[in-house]
């Protein structure tokens, strides 16, 4: 079966809110020879970036999008080497996740924060439409190093500005690093660098990778 096949399948099982049946699908893929990566690289990724789609469209609810993030999360923690668990995951630190003040695209933030759970991290959610300062203040609060701010499109992604700026105005750049997410940085990359981000992923999977190298750039900035 080509990949787009198991794709199609998966997104079907995501769309009708079916964890066991995508749970079982997964399970075919491996016993046909696809690897783990690919599973998340060539599966769930693209199904994830399907049903983004169908969200901005609005043919998928509020709750089936939910059932999504569970399931990639499932999907995830299946593809992990066995002798990782939820349970036993290392703990990786605190993180704050949110999409910036008047953006409310929700799915690809829930997406990510269940990714970032599954591989070790303490993610704080803090919703959508989240003012500059809720950003700092509860990174303090729980001594995140690093923020994630979401956008899906341009106008909002700019008020990741604010963030950047409240962060440089507080003399914490040395302390907090900000990630951003969202569609329009992958329509334009190079509006990372314009709004003062620090990094972005390009996809919910590439996300603790993204987070780690924040974490330790941060950890060592402190310290010199």
């Amino acid at each position: 079966m080509e990949l787009k096949t198991w794709v199609d399948s998966l997104l079907e099982a995501m769309v009708n809110a079916d964890r066991k049946a995508a749970m079982e699908l997964i399970e075919r893929a491996f016993a046909a020879g696809i690897s783990p990566d690919l599973v998340l690289s060539g599966i769930l990724d693209p199904a994830l970036g399907h049903l983004g789609v169908m969200w901005e469209k609005t043919s998928v609810s509020l709750a089936q999008t939910f059932i999504a993030a569970k399931t990639a999360e499932d999907v995830l923690l299946r593809c992990l080497p066995t002798h990782e668990s939820r349970t036993i995951m290392p703990f990786k630190g605190s993180i704050v996740i949110g999409n910036i003040e008047d953006d409310f695209h929700s799915l690809g933030r829930r997406i990510v924060a269940s990714f970032l759970r599954a591989t070790g991290w303490e993610v704080h959610d803090l919703g959508n439409d989240v003012p500059a300062d809720q950003f700092v203040d509860k990174a303090l609060e729980v001594h995140a190093s690093v923020i994630g701010a979401s956008a899906m499109m341009q106008t909002a992604a700019l008020n990741i500005r604010k963030l950047r700026d409240l962060i440089d105005a507080r003399g914490l750049k040395d302390k907090l690093k900000l990630a951003v997410g969202g569609a329009v940085f992958n329509w334009r990359p190079e509006l990372v660098a314009e709004i003062g981000g620090d990094g972005t992923a390009q996809s919910a999977a590439y996300a603790d990778a993204l987070f780690q190298r924040l974490q330790a750039e941060a950890k060592k900035e402190r310290q010199s």
